[in-house]
Order: C-alpha cells, then sequence, then structure tokens
C-alpha cells in the first residue's frame, strides 16, 4: 500500500511540474491582415474577397479567400441573414477560370475548374482578385 501511494505521488509531482512549466494558453497563429472588399451586391446575395489572403500557387494562379451571403428570403423580412460560407478560390486568370479548393475550411479535393461567368458575383471576385493580383504573377 505504501508502495502505492509514492508511486501516486510522483505521477502527481510530476504532473503538478508539467502545469506550472506548460504556459496555459498556446501562442496565437498569425493569420495576416483580414482585409475584406465587397463586390456589387446582387439579387443573388453578397460576395466579398480578402485582399490579405491572395496568395500565388505553386501552379502560377491567385488564391484569394471570399465569403459570400445569400440574400434574405424578402418574404420573410424579420427572418434572421441566412448564415454564409467562406471558399477559399484557386483563379486561373488568364483563362478566367475558377475552382473552390476549400469550402468553410473543409478541403475539396480535385474539385474541377469552371468559368467565372456563369455567377456574376464570382465574375466580380474573379476580376478584382485578379487585378490585385497581378503584381504579384510571373511575368
Amino acid at each position: 500500500m505504501a508502495a502505492l501511494l509514492r508511486q501516486a505521488l510522483a505521477v502527481l509531482l510530476v504532473l503538478a511540474g508539467l502545469l506550472l512549466t506548460t504556459p496555459l494558453c498556446a501562442a496565437p497563429a498569425f493569420a495576416g491582415p483580414v482585409d475584406w472588399h465587397e463586390v456589387a451586391q446582387r439579387p443573388e446575395g453578397r460576395q466579398w474577397w480578402d485582399a490579405g489572403s491572395l496568395r500565388i500557387t505553386r501552379d502560377g494562379n491567385v488564391s484569394v479567400l471570399s465569403r459570400f451571403q445569400p440574400a434574405a428570403d424578402p418574404d420573410q423580412p424579420d427572418a434572421r441573414p441566412p448564415a454564409g460560407q467562406l471558399y477559399v478560390m484557386e483563379i486561373d486568370c488568364g483563362q478566367r477560370l475558377f475552382r473552390d479548393v476549400s469550402v468553410n475550411g473543409l478541403p475539396r479535393f480535385g474539385s474541377s475548374w469552371q468559368i467565372s461567368s456563369i455567377d456574376p458575383l464570382i465574375d466580380d471576385v474573379v476580376d478584382a482578385a485578379c487585378a490585385a493580383g497581378a503584381p504579384l504573377l510571373p511575368g
């Protein structure tokens, strides 16, 4: 019984030592500045793109974070606005193609390329992101 008590005390001392030497909160991760720009509002909803998230992919395309909020139901003016979604878009500016590589933080592996002109909100995001990302693109 005494040996078991000594072992329990030793475990408690080790745990107490770990608690005293480990920070209680993790260091914050640097996410970069958020710089939302809204494109022209449409009957379908609203869309923004984040200038702080612009990156060039390994394939030489533009990557950007965008946010979409569907339009509210006009038949329910007092209803809560619909929830929006976050997309990480990869854009081929030369061909005006895009694909969603992540939706609400979940990767979309193997997503297919689409023509931006199928949706005016996406078309506006492609225009704005490509214009802002032009200085980052290789010659």
